[in-house]
């Protein structure tokens, strides 16, 4: 279930294929990392990051990315929207926004990442209906680098309402034990991101 992450604007080519080797040591389903680190050698799906972290980008420059990425070997894309689009109320260009990347790198698993923490309850909402109505594999809660903060159990199990089981969930910012995976996961996320992998694992072998 873990995408293990490494999205620091510090990480080197070092730093990624410790995290590569740590991965796959641990038996993660994925290992998340910057567009810039692509191609990597590794046996684990790669997932890359798009818009990020602000979503403030263009259309035209999120869909770039996502195609650059797809074609230097990742297989999931995990994009940001606009925030300030959801606050405005312009779910159309919220929509747009996510069409657009999914046009530009059609097989690839999309994930979109709404910023939970940063919206009310009914932009989650309507947010999650975009998201499906692009054609996105699922709705992620957060990048972790927004002040708002992170993935909560109450945005998660909202997002797993919305979307039922036709898309999945991803918990992501702030999971820094096994207390707060499983209780993301009892929510209803069935795709956790983390950087402390280790930790957070030690603690359900425990």
């Amino acid at each position: 279930m873990v995408d293990h992450t490494l999205l620091k604007p510090e990480a080197t080519t070092d730093d990624v294929r410790a995290l590569v080797a740590d991965g796959e040591r641990l038996g993660v389903y994925s290992v998340c990392v910057s567009p810039s680190m692509l191609p990597l050698e590794t046996s684990l799906p790669v997932a890359v990051v798009c818009g990020f972290p602000s979503g403030k980008h263009t259309c035209a420059v999120k869909a770039a990315e996502a195609a650059e990425s797809a074609k230097l070997g990742a297989a999931e894309i995990d994009m940001v929207i606009d925030i300030g689009a959801a606050h405005a109320g312009d779910f159309d260009a919220v929509q747009a926004d996510i069409a657009a990347v999914r046009q530009a790198a059609p097989d690839v698993v999309l994930k979109v990442i709404i910023e939970s923490a940063a919206l009310t309850d009914e932009q989650i909402v309507a947010c999650c209906q975009a998201s499906e109505r692009a054609g996105a594999d699922f709705v992620k809660t957060s990048t972790g680098f927004h002040p708002a903060g992170g993935a909560s159990a109450h945005a998660v199990r909202l997002m797993r309402e919305t979307v039922g089981d036709r898309l999945g969930v991803k918990a992501s910012g702030g999971i820094r034990t096994p207390e707060a995976a499983a209780e993301m996961i009892e929510a209803g996320a069935n795709r956790l991101g983390l950087s402390g992998t280790e930790s957070v694992l030690a603690g359900f072998d425990a």
